[in-house]
């Protein structure tokens, strides 16, 4: 699913996103991301948003236990929660980081949510990457 796509809505010509419309959600591939519940605990993962760079240790990927560091809630490492990929409103794909949408994190008692996600790598012990996105 591209978040960027459109669908038109009613008489009245407005649109929405696509990736707004849970049918959209439902039936899209899935398959521009990642799962962190399907990924190795202490695994470690680079995300690009539109501002920033994050670094992000998964500890019990399951519960979406992570720890991140970048932008300016997170100066250093912080323990905190993945909630998972969203467009910023009510639907989350849970545990999820996915380009195009913005990553949603609980920590010390507040809610973050990034900008959009450009480009994720998923960095192998031997600093091998993996790497998903148009940008890098």
């Amino acid at each position: 699913m591209n978040s960027q796509d459109s669908i038109a809505r009613g008489n009245n010509e407005q649109s929405v996103p696509r990736a707004a419309i849970l049918d959209a959600w439902s039936q899209d591939a899935w398959n521009n991301g990642i799962q962190i519940d399907s990924l190795e605990d202490m695994q470690k993962i680079a995300v690009q948003t539109a501002n920033n760079l994050y670094e992000i240790v998964i500890i019990a990927g399951h519960e979406g236990d992570v720890l991140v560091r970048g932008g300016k809630f997170f100066p250093e490492l912080t323990p905190a929660n993945l909630a998972g990929a969203t467009m910023g409103g009510s639907f989350c794909k849970m545990r999820g980081i996915y380009v195009g949408f913005r990553m949603e994190f609980t920590a010390n008692g507040k809610r973050v949510v990034t900008s959009p996600v450009e480009t994720i790598a998923v960095l192998a012990p031997e600093g091998d990457k993996e790497i998903r996105g148009r940008h890098w």
